[in-house]
């Protein structure tokens, strides 16, 4: 078997007795199998292309070779065409077509429209290069207000810069600073501790307490009022009242 696959990679020389520098050889593939025992090894772009196969394609390459349908025909389809080419032409599932179609339809990538019953799609390689070129002129517009914007402020801190530079003098006047705000922070806590006699606090407090007394006088008002309604439809006593619905005794208006 292994002399058998020798004799194949054998160059076939032919036509030996026409002259000296007229022989012909047969050209032999650059691309051989490498015997090794029984087995050979092909190496080529078409492991690749079976390792594709089995693994399937990607969403990102399903779209990839949707638009190059579209870049190389220059045509416009209908769904029902393209579940039939893209299969034959691009190796992509029927299933999957319309998903991958109406993707490229939501990025814009590719136009479409509907024309009686039918819809039909289009992507021309004029309109992605006009779309390139506006992506371009955008991202250089923006370039361009960031390096302003850049510049801007590297101005402004080399101004904001200009005396504070760092002396003893600035440095000691620094260093006064944060001790007074030490001392104010210190200061706002005493006042803290000692807010309870501020006169504004009381003043709040007592403002509170006569609207804390009117809603309770109100109240009382209200649960008097309901006993008395009680009492002259029903002819309940008053104990029994206060006894029914947990009512203090000594329940009466705050003076």
């Amino acid at each position: 078997m292994v002399e058998k696959e020798l004799k194949e990679l054998v160059p076939t020389w032919t036509d030996m007795s026409v002259g000296p520098r007229e022989t012909k050889v047969e050209t032999v593939p650059q691309e051989v199998p490498y015997a090794i025992g029984h087995d050979a090894v092909v190496s080529n772009d078409d492991d690749l292309d079976t390792e594709s196969k089995k693994r399937g394609l990607s969403v990102e390459e399903k779209r990839t070779k949707m638009m190059e349908i579209f870049y190389e025909s220059k045509d416009i389809f209908q769904l029902k065409e393209l579940e039939k080419i893209a299969p034959r032409d691009k190796k992509i599932t029927c299933q999957s077509v319309k998903d991958v179609l109406q993707s490229l339809v939501d990025d814009a990538m590719v136009d479409s429209d509907r024309i009686g019953t039918s819809n039909y799609f289009w992507a021309f390689p004029s309109k992605a290069l006009h779309a390139r070129e506006c992506k371009i002129r955008e991202l250089e517009g923006q370039l361009q207000d960031a390096t302003n914007k850049k510049n801007s402020l590297e101005e402004s801190v080399k101004t904001a810069g200009v005396g504070r530079e760092t002396t003893e003098k600035r440095s000691a006047l620094l260093s006064e600073i944060e001790e007074f705000k030490s001392k104010r922070k210190n200061l706002q806590k005493d006042l803290d501790l000692c807010k309870e006699c501020d006169p504004d606090v009381i003043k709040h407090v007592k403002n509170q307490n006569i609207v804390a007394k009117d809603a309770a006088n109100r109240w009382t008002d209200n649960v008097f009022s309901i006993k008395c309604w009680a009492r002259d439809k029903f002819g309940f006593e008053d104990n029994q009242i206060d006894k029914t619905f947990s009512i203090p005794d000594d329940l009466d208006y705050i003076e």
